[in-house]
């Protein structure tokens, strides 16, 4: 797939919140970067384990409310989505906004890397 189709195919999986799907798009030995690590840890995952280990703490850990979907925005070898989320925690039910984008680098099809930056407010 080119990278205009993984990042659309993106976009498509990712307004469904059909996250384990969309790991079929990821490179086994993915690199996927948080603006922040949880826990003390690093803010960086290797491989598509455990990019699957965030998304089982995703759905284990937060209840969605909206999840907007904007883009994909697409040059070269790489795209940009948008993503603007209302969800509560389970546990401790905190309500809160999230909007950041998605950076993500394709080769031969598969995503490479991801990295996810924060909106902050000015």
């Amino acid at each position: 797939m080119s990278t205009e189709e993984v990042a659309k195919k993106v976009v498509e999986l990712t307004r469904k919140q059909d996250w384990y799907e969309a790991l079929d798009l990821y490179d086994d030995d993915v690199v996927s970067v948080e603006a922040h690590s949880m826990g003390g840890g690093s803010p960086e995952t290797r491989g598509k384990e455990g990019v699957r280990g965030k998304v089982d703490w995703w759905v284990n850990s937060m209840d969605v409310h909206t999840f907007d979907v904007k883009g994909p925005f697409v040059a070269h070898d790489r795209f940009v989505i948008q993503y603007d989320v209302d969800v509560s925690d389970k546990k401790t039910k905190e309500r809160r906004q999230l909007s950041e984008v998605g950076v993500y680098t394709v080769k031969d099809g598969k995503i490479v890397r991801e990295e996810f930056l924060p909106h902050v407010s000015a």
